[in-house]
């Protein structure tokens, strides 16, 4: 790990020289680039500079205490500073190695969302619904934008189906782990015999691609136009404003009827599309990442759970990490950090390892 960072520390300086050059300030794109590296290296320069700073306080603490003829005092204040330093020190270690890890690109994105009733029917939708309320709460305390894009009822008043984009600095890098199978237990409102019943609901997070990354070509294209359906008012069922786009190459197909404008819902449709189309190229080029969404989605069953929701006991239970919390009601308020944060501390130490830092 010195030898990483002493190569961070001399790029730093080396970037440093660059923004000072005026060869390199007269041009535009070179200096926003620059900035930007400047911008990732500083932090972990930083951290480094204080990290031996602290290492050498610790020597000099530790010198003291064992030199005899220094003064008791001096020994006492010194042997008091030692534990502070020390815990600092493994601290810093920690946040060194948090900062080595690269930076992942789609962090900084929007998320496309996306939650289906699985198994179990009316109460799976029931609880579909529930799940994409939780998000929606979550993402608006976090000051986020949520844009419902399509969505399909079911006749109990759950949803079938929801697709919603969520706009905001860091939102993927919040919601990317939410991708798999949410599995519930409790009675339902239907259930005469007070019966626990286990239903399941897919979620599918997806970072919403730009244009530069995916291009859809217009001969690739079924497109459909159709009457919105919905609970009701103008236009609905009378103008063909809802709009379904196949891309016939890979048989994607998505629909959005969120919008009285076709153009509206035709550009909301083209958003969602392009994230599916990143997302399959992505799943392609790396089948075995467990953050993809094939393999973090599965069919819906039970048993491709990645967590419970136990309603009699109040708790909700994260298989990945082991982790169990009773404060059900608060999470599905939208309270969802105490797993976020353990999730993402979790995938930090397995990237560590993989880069072998």
């Amino acid at each position: 790990m010195k030898n990483r960072l002493e190569s961070l520390e001399s790029k730093f300086l080396e970037v440093e020289a660059q923004l000072q050059d005026p060869a390199f300030v007269s041009d535009s794109k070179k200096l926003r680039e620059l900035a930007k590296l400047r911008v990732e290296l500083e932090p972990v320069v930083e951290a480094w500079k204080t990290q031996a700073n602290h290492q050498k306080q610790l020597d000099q603490a530790e010198a003291i205490l064992n030199d005899k003829t220094m003064d008791p005092e001096l020994r006492e204040m010194a042997a008091m500073e030692i534990p502070d330093l020390k815990a600092a020190l493994e601290k810093g270690e920690t946040e060194l190695r948090r900062l080595l890890i690269p930076k992942d690109p789609k962090d900084e994105k929007n998320v496309i969302l996306e939650v289906r009733a699985g198994t179990g029917g009316e109460e799976a939708a029931l609880f579909a619904a529930e799940i994409f309320r939780m998000y929606a709460r979550f993402a608006e305390r976090r000051g986020f934008r949520v844009t419902v894009m399509d969505e399909s009822e079911a006749d109990a008043g759950g949803l079938k189906e929801v697709i919603a984009e969520i706009q905001g600095e860091g939102a993927y890098s919040l919601f990317r782990f939410e991708s798999g199978v949410h599995r519930v237990q409790r009675v339902p409102k239907t259930e005469t015999q007070g019966r626990i019943h286990t239903s399941a609901c897919t979620v599918a997070v997806m970072p919403e691609a730009e244009d530069v990354e995916i291009e859809v070509h217009q001969k690739d294209l079924r497109i459909d136009t159709f009457c919105s359906g919905g609970k009701g008012g103008q236009s609905v069922n009378t103008t063909y404003s809802a709009v379904r786009l196949t891309h016939l190459p890979t048989n994607t197909v998505v629909q959005c009827q969120d919008e009285r404008s076709q153009i509206k819902n035709m550009a909301k449709a083209m958003t969602v599309l392009r994230s599916r189309l990143l997302q399959k190229a992505q799943d392609e080029a790396d089948a075995t990442s467990s953050a993809m969404r094939k393999s973090q989605v599965g069919g819906g069953d039970r048993s491709e759970k990645i967590r419970t929701y136990n309603f009699p006991q109040g708790r909700v239970t994260d298989h990945r990490i082991g982790l169990t919390l009773h404060q059900l009601d608060a999470f599905m308020q939208g309270q969802i950090e105490p797993v976020i944060e353990p999730l993402r501390s979790a995938f930090e130490a397995e990237r560590l390892q993989q880069l072998g830092v």
